[in-house]
Parts: structure tokens; C-alpha cells; sequence
């Protein structure tokens, strides 16, 4: 079993594992102990409520349960940029013409902002290499929409994701060669370790805050704009079919694009409802029908499981994503002992439900 759930202490060994194989670019997820146990300490704090709105941030695991073992992460950071600068680059259209010889260009400038501050943020996605296929990822990534669902008033109107950009083999960015590494003087796997562990004051003590012309940057920076790593391809993939696009904001240091998304148009956020339990032992999840993400109510303990609801009737549903008549009798949902002692739900209890994919896509 599979098993979405707040961070615990005792994950901090998981985590750090799984940090050594993200690779250069996964800022926040730095393969570092003494950070990876602060984030989980800040997480901890945030479930109890004892963090101001600043410095909320929420991480969350994917736990085989069988084999008792964190395979992959993921988080949500309430409001970025309230302590510290959060900078991006945003990308925009110049024009420059003269009449006398006829020439008329238009090209491109980075602008440096701070386009982000107060909004959420979508962030550290990483699951084990040897978990991806399936649905691991997707279940990773959209249960935290739940989450924002289940205490819509911890989060503002915005959310982003920071997407990591392209990066070659050798853990070198074509976009930071060309331009960052001119002002920063280190590596970019040093400037991308320093911001993910948290010193990023010589950011805003280095960086060029006048525009950048794209034209006088190699082809290859170029190239790198707007664009995501090849690993980044799915998930970038799973938030667009969740609504987020892509408005020409970029990360300053390796360019990747930054996707956002108003948090009541998600259709995670649009679509998942209310439903109370009712134990049942029969249910067979091996049957033709539909998954859903099923989490708890729970805020300090905040659990989900992906389920294959079923529905023997055959028939599709067409209410926006809603559960089918089929799958509810009197808007209960029926679960197994397991499953409930997995979610740390009783009968009668509420829980709450999204299709994993809308009924326009089967991934």
C-alpha cells in the first residue's frame, strides 16, 4: 500500500537518502542532514500551528507500507518571499525600429522580479527512480490538493511551481554558464546548493538587476528558457492538466519555467467533495472503475490512499469529476478495515475524494 502522509522525524534517514539520487537543479531538496532535519522540524511546526504564516511550510511523504520505507517527497509552502526576496525572471517582449532604415526588431529581455511574493508554492517533488510508472507521481504531486482543499483557509489566491530547469549530465545549466556564473563566480551546483539550504542572501548581493538582453546570450541559454528537465517533463505535465500554465516568469538560475494557477481553478481543488465512510469488507479494488485519491480531515496527521473505486455498473461518470452514484450509496464511501486504519478513520467519519484524473485524460 501507498500510503500520502505528513512528515515525521523519523523520516529524516528516508529523505536524506532519496535527496543523494534528485541531482543537481532540485533546489529544494538539497542533500544536506542538517537542513533536511530543520525542513522537517519547520513541517512538524506548521501541523501544530506553531509557525506564523511566513514560515509555514508543509512536507509530505509517499511510504510503502509494506516495506515501511519514504519513497518519494513532496511539499507546499504557504507564502513565499515574506522574509526573505523571493526573485524571478520575467520574460518580456521589446521592440526597436527606425524608420530611416526600415528595420523593425523585436526580441526579448529578462526582467528580474519579485512577481511571487505572498503566494503559495508548489514545491520538492522527488520520487525513488525505482517507483516511477504507475501512478506514484501523479499521487504524489495531486494529493497535496487536498490538503489545500481540506484548510482552504491557510492559502491565499495564487499558487505556483517552480519547474527545474534544463540541466545536462554533468550537472551544468547551459542558462547559468552564460549568464549567472559571470556574476556569481561559483558553480551552478554551488549556487543551487546554497539557495536550497537557505543562504541566499548573496543573491540579492550579486545578481544583475538591469535587463538582459537574450539576444547577446549563446543559442543554447537561449534554447533553455522557458523549458523544464527531460525527469521534469511529467511533472510539469501533471499541473497543467491540473489548470497551471506557463505566463513567461522564469527561475533566475537555470531558467526553468515557473507554472501558476489560481488555487480555486484547480481542478483537484474544483472537483474533490465530501463523503462519509462506511465500513465494508467486500470491496475488491482489483475491479474495473476508477481512481481516487481518499484522504482524512485530519490537519497534524493528514493522510490519503489512492483507491480503485468501483463501479459495477458500468456506467461513466459525467458530474465534473464527482463520485458516481454508482461508487455511493447515500454519499458514503465504502472502505475496507485497512484502509480506514491506514487513513485513521471511523465509520461515519468525513473523508475526501478527487478522481486522480479529470474525464478528459487517462493520465
Amino acid at each position: 500500500m501507498m500510503l500520502f502522509r505528513s512528515v515525521q522525524h523519523k523520516d529524516l534517514g528516508d529523505i536524506l537518502n532519496l535527496s543523494s539520487c534528485a541531482g543537481v537543479g532540485l533546489t529544494s531538496l538539497p542533500n544536506n542532514q542538517e537542513y533536511l532535519a530543520s525542513r522537517i522540524s519547520r513541517s512538524i511546526d506548521s501541523f501544530n500551528d506553531a509557525r506564523g504564516r511566513s514560515q509555514q511550510g508543509f512536507l509530505f511523504t509517499l511510504e510503502d507500507t509494506e516495506k515501511h520505507r519514504v519513497i518519494g517527497v513532496s511539499a507546499l509552502e504557504v507564502a513565499v518571499g515574506l522574509e526573505e526576496p523571493f526573485y524571478n525572471y520575467r520574460v518580456q517582449k521589446s521592440v526597436r525600429s527606425s524608420r530611416e532604415l526600415g528595420v523593425y526588431n523585436a526580441f526579448e529581455t529578462l526582467i528580474v522580479g519579485q512577481d511571487y511574493t505572498g503566494c503559495s508554492e508548489l514545491c520538492t517533488l522527488f520520487l525513488d527512480p525505482t517507483y516511477h510508472g504507475g501512478r506514484n507521481g501523479v499521487f504524489l504531486s495531486r494529493s497535496r490538493f487536498l490538503f489545500i482543499s481540506a484548510f482552504r483557509h491557510l492559502f491565499p489566491k495564487s499558487i505556483f511551481a517552480e519547474m527545474r530547469g534544463v540541466v545536462n549530465k554533468q550537472g551544468e545549466s547551459p542558462f547559468w554558464n552564460a549568464l549567472g556564473q559571470h556574476f556569481f563566480n561559483v558553480p551552478f551546483a554551488q549556487a543551487d546548493y546554497l539557495t536550497g539550504i537557505g543562504a541566499k542572501t548573496f543573491i540579492a548581493e550579486l545578481m544583475p538587476f538591469h535587463p538582459i538582453y537574450v539576444p547577446l546570450l549563446p543559442e543554447a541559454a537561449q534554447r533553455a528558457i522557458g523549458q523544464v528537465h527531460e525527469n521534469t517533463v511529467p511533472a510539469r505535465i501533471i499541473l497543467e492538466k491540473e489548470g497551471f500554465t506557463y505566463h513567461d516568469l522564469v527561475d533566475i538560475f537555470d531558467a526553468g519555467a515557473i507554472l501558476q494557477a489560481d488555487i480555486d481553478e484547480v481542478r483537484a481543488v474544483k472537483a474533490s467533495q465530501l463523503v462519509s465512510v462506511q465500513r465494508c469488507e467486500n470491496v475488491s479494488r482489483q475491479c474495473s472503475g476508477r481512481l481516487y485519491i481518499v484522504s482524512n480531515l485530519h490537519f497534524q496527521d493528514f493522510k490519503a490512499l489512492l483507491l480503485n473505486i468501483p463501479d459495477p455498473a458500468g456506467i461513466n461518470s459525467s458530474n465534473n469529476n464527482s463520485l458516481n452514484n454508482n461508487v455511493l450509496n447515500n454519499n458514503e464511501l465504502r472502505l475496507t478495515s485497512a484502509e480506514m486504519d491506514a487513513l485513521q478513520v471511523a465509520e461515519g467519519e468525513s473523508v475526501r475524494c478527487v478522481a486522480l484524473f479529470s474525464e478528459e485524460t487517462s493520465q
